[in-house]
């Protein structure tokens, strides 16, 4: 891609950060599956507004941002975007393993925001770049194969069976509509701050109050819930409060130089810390075969970020 070494560098060194802060927060939103996912979802809204409000004021304050009615769609946008994502995911990790999940969402996302840089907005990658394009979301699919289930009750090949079972589809489901919501606020951001100028940290930001509102009557409507979810996960809601800002903001300066098509590939290397830790963490099984697929996901990353 026509683009200097020293800013791939820099913009690769700001995915790989976000990426473990991504991949962890990911984590805490597994383990508070269960609770309830408009519950966990306005309380991660919520910690998210509030720890990062003082950052946004004092930011506001000290270089006051020139904001036109297209920036202010595109903030709100945003939100409605982000709510879906966030919705999505949580149901996903009601019903599958973070390492099946995870993938198979940041794999649909890269792979869509990828295309559609290319397509969309005209992004032109080498051929090098492409081929890292396509190492890692191989690898990413690789990792979100479910395992072959085996029937105890019949000898033989017989065992073996040819698909996963019907149970397994339904965390895939939610897991492909969380890639397009990812893919679709990917390149709705790179353009709110590469084109419009929005700062990286409004941008980032702006999902999170807009979550407070749009699941506001969902949370409140069951407070037991909402307390017991609170009272159960305090710490994992503090934590992705923290960190799920902290990760975009990150990928948002990052695309804010750099092509859609390098950045959306290449912070899918989250995706080795978030098998890593579904083992690690969770207990969940196939980590040999989902480690080799890591291995293509890095190799991909090489390859966009020289290519």
């Amino acid at each position: 891609m026509r683009r200097s070494r020293t800013v791939s560098l820099t913009a690769v060194g700001l995915i790989l950060i976000a990426a473990v802060a991504h991949a962890s927060w990911n984590l805490f939103s597994k383990q508070a599956a269960v609770a309830g996912a408009a519950s966990f979802v306005w309380l991660l809204g919520a910690a998210a507004a509030l720890l990062w409000a003082p950052v946004v004021a004092i930011t506001v304050l000290l270089d006051p941002p020139r904001l036109t009615p297209m920036n202010w769609l595109f903030l709100a946008g945003t939100g409605v975007l982000q709510c879906g994502y966030f919705l999505f995911l949580q149901f996903g990790y009601q019903l599958g393993d973070l390492s099946v999940v995870y993938p198979i969402g940041r794999g649909t996302g890269a792979l869509l925001a990828a295309l559609a840089g290319v397509l969309i907005l005209g992004e032109r990658p080498g051929p090098v770049a492409i081929a890292g394009i396509c190492c890692i979301v191989g690898g990413i699919v690789a990792i979100g194969l479910p395992a072959r289930a085996r029937r105890p009750d019949r000898p033989g090949p017989a065992r073996a069976l040819s698909r996963p079972a019907p149970a397994s589809l339904k965390p895939v489901a939610f897991a492909l509509c969380t890639g397009i919501f990812i893919a679709s606020y990917t390149l709705w951001d790179k353009y709110a701050v590469s084109t419009l100028r929005t700062p990286p940290l409004l941008q980032g930001y702006a999902s999170f109050p807009m979550m407070l509102a749009v699941f506001a009557p969902l949370a409140l409507r069951d407070r037991p819930r909402l307390h017991l979810v609170w009272r159960d996960y305090r710490l994992q809601i503090i934590g992705a409060g923290v960190l799920a800002p902290l990760a975009y903001v990150l990928v948002l300066v990052a695309l804010s130089f750099s092509p859609v098509s390098a950045v959306a590939p290449a912070r899918e290397v989250s995706v080795l810390f978030g098998v890593l830790l579904g083992r690690r963490m969770l207990g969940e099984g196939g980590l040999p075969r989902k480690l080799a697929a890591a291995v293509a996901i890095v190799a991909g990353i090489v390859a966009v970020a020289v290519g």
